[in-house]
């Protein structure tokens, strides 16, 4: 079920009943990244899967990251009836997680931050600025094969070809500005200062193998954070909920109780 917050500017689908549970997606990718974990989590959580600003039927919004948390804080409120959610944030939907909480620290009750980081290297900006620079000149379709290389590891696309032409056609569906303007916020953003702000549990994770954004970018955001725990997903990439959702969902249980709790 699909419903339209933040003053009909964010579109997000629900599903379960319990305490809400909100899952950001990737710049690289679209919400569906979660459907492979959805159906277990909306068995003790009330799911809420937004499609980001300027993704799907979510209206873009200017004044980069900051202003996409912003907007994004407001969907939540609402979203949860005032109640502070767990949130889940894969890739750019991290960042946003992670900014979110810095600008509005009662907006969540705990976060899990899944390959993402609070700066990167000069080289990982570098990266992020030649994807704006083509994509501009010849458009998202230029970088596919960039962008599913950031998701993916050769191997599992080699293993996965429909998951992969699913992936595909998803990407080719961003908006091409929307897509440069999050390249260059990411390409400039550094949240290391405010980080020791950010007092609620988190559990950062990564995939042993993310090229987009390495293990040592999480190793420094757990350093980072006050109360932080780090675990490393192997045998994955940029997307490990989709590309291993069971041992996904066993590496963030005892971070949410009530899924790995079992009757006694």
């Amino acid at each position: 079920m699909d419903r339209l917050l933040a003053n009909g500017t964010v579109n997000a689908a629900q599903a379960g009943e319990g305490p809400p549970l909100v899952l950001l997606h990737s710049l690289l990718s679209d919400r569906a990244s979660f459907d492979a974990i959805v159906p277990e989590l909306s068995k003790a959580f009330r799911v809420i899967v937004p499609e980001l600003p300027g993704f799907g039927r979510s209206r873009a919004v200017d004044g980069g990251l900051a202003a996409v948390a912003d907007r994004m804080a407001e969907a939540l409120q609402e979203a949860a009836d005032g109640v502070a959610p767990i949130v889940l944030g894969n890739g750019y939907g991290g960042f946003v997680a992670l900014q979110m909480a810095i600008r509005h620290p009662a907006i969540a009750s705990r976060l899990i931050l899944a390959d993402c980081g609070a700066a990167f290297s000069e080289p990982g900006r570098e990266a992020f600025r030649a994807m704006a620079a083509v994509s501009k000149e010849k458009g998202v379709a230029a970088i596919t094969d960039v962008a599913m290389r950031r998701l993916f590891a050769p191997e599992f696309q080699a293993q996965h070809p429909e998951l992969m032409r699913d992936r595909r056609e998803a990407f080719l569906r961003t908006d091409p500005d929307v897509f440069r303007a999050a390249c260059e916020a990411l390409a400039g953003l550094d949240l290391r200062p405010q980080l020791q702000g950010v007092k609620l549990p988190v559990l950062v994770l990564v995939g042993e193998h993310d090229e987009a954004t390495p293990p040592p970018m999480s190793h420094e955001l757990t350093a980072g954070l006050p109360d932080a725990r780090l675990k490393i997903i192997p045998g994955c990439a940029h997307v490990p909920q989709l590309q291993a959702p069971e041992v996904f969902l066993d590496t963030i249980g005892d971070f949410l109780p009530a899924v790995s709790s079992t009757p006694a």
